[in-house]
């Protein structure tokens, strides 16, 4: 089972998500918070597979929250997936830089928040690419400048490519089709760039990809 905590200040929100989830069979809400203090908590104390969490939320909102889980290496197998209204938070990216494995807008319909919960667990990141695009595009412009990354250079030109078109939000099967190989292959690559650069997930791999340069804001080609 994938165990699930719920980390939002609205308790209808809380209570949409517990039974949507819970009805599925291979998931389980296994606690629910109110503030980012409760699931910090909380996350201590259940391990959950994964964490959905509010960015604002008293106490301690949602980015410290997650901040503090990603930096725990006891909580190292916990997944954070931010939620977010797209028009009115403007700390997303800032969110995957803390190590979030990536965010879902909370009007996000009912089977795509399914399949998130299950990407993310089984090691996907950047959900909903038309939506990651819009969000990379919005917030990477508000980034630092580029700068050489550690580890870069161990990269090979084709794992280079690769990372780069992940960063503009591309999953495995559309990298494939872009340089026509086949999404194991795509997979591989993206696999060997991640334990090159030390990135936790595809959503680091991303911010790997803005800081170093690899891609700028508007590529999305």
């Amino acid at each position: 089972m994938i165990q699930v905590l719920l980390a939002d200040d609205q308790m209808l929100v809380r209570a949409g998500f517990r039974a949507l989830l819970d009805a599925q069979p291979d998931i389980e809400v296994t606690g629910e918070a109110a503030d980012g203090d409760q699931a910090l908590a909380l996350v201590r104390e259940r391990r959950p597979d994964l964490v959905l969490m509010d960015i604002r939320m008293p106490v301690l909102d949602g980015l410290a929250a997650t901040r503090r889980i990603t930096e725990d290496p006891g909580l190292d197998g916990v997944r954070v997936v931010m939620l977010t209204t797209f028009e009115l938070d403007e700390y997303v990216f800032e969110a995957i830089r803390s190590g979030a494995s990536g965010f879902l807008v909370k009007d996000t319909e009912p089977d795509e928040l399914v399949r998130a919960v299950r990407a993310v667990v089984a090691g996907d990141a950047l959900l909903s690419p038309g939506v990651t695009r819009r969000l990379i595009a919005e917030f990477a412009a508000r980034s630092k400048e580029p700068a050489a990354a550690a580890g870069l250079a161990d990269l090979t030109e084709r794992e280079r490519e690769v990372m780069a078109l992940v960063g503009i939000g591309l999953s495995n099967e559309e990298i494939a089709r872009r340089l026509v190989v086949s999404p194991l292959t795509a997979k591989t690559h993206v696999s060997r760039a991640m334990v090159k650069l030390g990135a936790r997930d595809r959503a680091q791999l991303v911010v790997f990809a803005y800081e170093s340069g690899l891609v700028r804001p508007g590529w999305l080609g």
